[in-house]
C-alpha cells in the first residue's frame, strides 16, 4: 500500500501500546488490567518493565507474568502456502542496506521489509516503528494485515536484542508450561548457523471462548538478535471475526521469515543501550527453583501436592496444584524484591498495615480468563523494604479450565499465612 497511507508509530502513545502487547504475547494467556499496568510502567519506564518480569498478580491491581515462552517480544495484531523467502545474507532490502550508509531504519523500512518477505499477497492497514536513535529500549516492529487470497491475517514481527544465553534468551525460546497457556504444539529446533528458534501454535485466548489461533516464532542468534514473528488467523489479534481456518504461515515459514537476514539487520542498527545491558541482575531474576520448593513445602498438611511447575527455573513466579479430596486446586506465587514504588497501587482501601510495617491486602475476584465459575483468592504483602509476596488460589487445576471446586482448597488465611512467612527471605 502507499506509504502515504499507512498509520505511523506516532499515532497512538508508543509506550502504552508496545507494553500492552507485550504483555500479551510473552505473556500469551495471563489477561491482566492494562490500563493499571500502564499507569504502573510509565512511572519507572520500560526498562523497568522488561526486568520485572512479573509485577502483580491478582486482579484490578495486576500484572501478569511477563517472560513466558516470547518473553519480551512485542508483538503487535494485524499469512499460507507459498514459502516465505528464505534468509539470505547477500539479499538484504535496500530500506535495511541502507542503514549502513548513514540513513536511520524507518517505520516504513520495517513495513516494506515485512511485505517483501511475505508469500505473494495484498496487504493492508500496515503499522511499524522503525529504530530510533535516542530510544535504544523502543523496539522496532512491523504488522499488516496480509492476505493471500485465502483469507485476510494479521502478521507482525518485532526486533531486540538479548543477551546470548542470558535470561531473556532463555524465555523467548522456552515453551512454556500448559498449566499456564494452553496450546497445540509447541518445538524448540537449532538451526545451522546455531540460531534457536522456538515455534508454538497456540490460541490467542486461553479459555478458547473464541477460537483465535495465534502461532508464533521466536527466534535468538548466539550473537543476541531476537526476532519474534506472529500470525494469526483473522485481521486482527482481538476483535475481529475468523476469516481462515489455520494463520496462513506454516511452521518452515514462520521458520524463515524469523531467520530473515533482513531483520538481523535491523537489530544490529539498534544503538547500544548506554544504561548497560537489559539482562536482569541475579536478584531480580529470583530463583525459580527455591521459591518452587519453599512453595511446596509451605503447603498446609490438609492438601497433596499433586502438580508443579516444570522447567520454570529462572524467575519469581511458578506453581503448584494441590488437592485436599475435593478436587485440584491451583495455587501460584510471586516472589519481587524492590516494589515500594508501586506501593500505593497495590495496597489501596481495605489494606492493612502490620505492626512490622507489612502492608498486606487480600482479594477475592472472579479467575483472570474469564471462566465461567472459577474464582481467585488473593493475598498480597509487602515488607517495608520493599519485598513482596503475593499468592493467590483457584477452584480449578488451570486459570483456563472450568471449576473442579466451589471455592480453592486454600483458606484465605492458610494463604495469608504462607505469604508471611519468614521463609521466603
Amino acid at each position: 500500500m502507499p506509504v502515504e497511507q499507512r498509520h505511523s508509530a506516532s499515532d497512538s502513545d508508543p509506550f502504552e501500546r508496545e507494553l500492552s502487547a507485550a504483555l500479551h504475547h510473552a505473556g500469551a494467556g495471563f489477561e491482566t488490567d492494562r490500563a493499571a499496568l500502564a499507569a504502573a510502567g510509565t512511572v519507572r519506564g520500560r526498562r523497568l518493565r522488561q526486568r520485572r518480569r512479573a509485577a502483580v498478580l491478582g486482579g484490578a491491581a495486576g500484572v501478569a507474568l511477563v517472560g513466558v515462552g516470547g518473553a519480551l517480544a512485542v508483538s503487535w495484531g494485524g499469512g499460507p502456502s507459498s514459502p516465505a523467502r528464505p534468509p539470505a545474507a547477500a539479499s538484504r532490502t535496500p530500506e535495511v542496506a541502507s542503514s549502513a550508509a548513514g540513513r536511520d531504519i524507518t517505520s516504513d523500512d520495517m513495513i516494506r521489509t515485512l511485505e517483501k518477505l511475505l508469500p505473494k499477497g495484498t496487504f493492508a492497514q500496515a503499522q511499524g516503528r522503525g529504530v530510533d536513535k535516542d530510544e535504544p529500549l523502543v523496539d522496532p516492529y512491523a504488522q499488516v494485515v496480509y492476505d493471500d487470497g485465502h483469507g485476510a491475517a494479521a502478521v507482525s514481527v518485532a526486533v531486540n536484542r538479548v543477551l546470548p544465553g542470558g535470561y531473556d534468551a532463555r524465555q523467548a525460546t522456552r515453551c512454556p508450561d500448559k498449566v499456564s497457556i494452553p496450546y497445540d504444539s509447541c518445538v524448540t529446533s537449532h538451526l545451522p548457523d546455531a540460531s534457536v528458534v522456538t515455534v508454538m501454535k497456540g490460541y490467542e485466548y486461553p479459555d478458547r471462548r473464541v477460537d483465535t489461533k495465534l502461532w508464533t516464532a521466536n527466534l535468538v542468534t548466539p550473537d543476541g538478535h531476537h526476532v519474534s514473528v506472529s500470525e494469526w488467523n483473522a485481521a486482527a489479534e482481538k476483535d475481529a471475526p475468523i476469516s481462515r481456518a489455520q494463520p496462513p504461515l506454516s511452521v518452515a515459514q514462520l521458520k524463515a521469515l524469523a531467520a530473515a537476514e533482513e531483520w538481523r539487520g535491523v537489530v544490529d542498527a539498534i544503538p547500544q543501550d548506554p544504561r548497560g545491558t537489559r539482562e536482569p541482575p541475579a536478584s531480580v531474576e529470583g530463583d525459580g527453583k527455591g521459591i518452587a520448593e519453599t512453595l511446596v513445602s509451605l503447603m498446609p498438611k490438609s492438601v497433596k501436592v499433586v502438580g508443579r511447575a516444570k522447567g520454570d527455573d529462572d524467575g519469581q513466579f511458578t506453581y503448584v496444584v494441590v488437592d485436599d479430596g475435593h478436587g485440584r486446586s491451583l495455587v501460584q506465587i510471586n516472589v519481587q524484591p524492590d516494589m515500594s514504588d508501586v506501593a500505593n497501587q497495590l495496597f489501596g482501601a481495605g489494606s492493612e498495615t502490620l505492626p512490622d510495617g507489612t502492608r498486606v491486602a487480600e482479594h477475592k475476584a472472579p479467575g483472570e480468563k474469564g471462566v465461567a465459575g472459577v474464582v481467585m483468592w488473593t493475598v498480597d504483602t509487602l515488607r517495608e523494604d520493599g519485598f513482596r509476596v503475593v499468592i493467590s488460589a483457584f477452584n480449578a487445576d488451570t486459570q483456563h479450565s472450568s471449576p473442579t471446586r466451589t471455592t480453592p482448597a486454600l483458606t484465605m488465611k492458610q494463604l495469608r499465612a504462607t505469604a508471611l512467612n519468614p521463609r521466603w527471605r
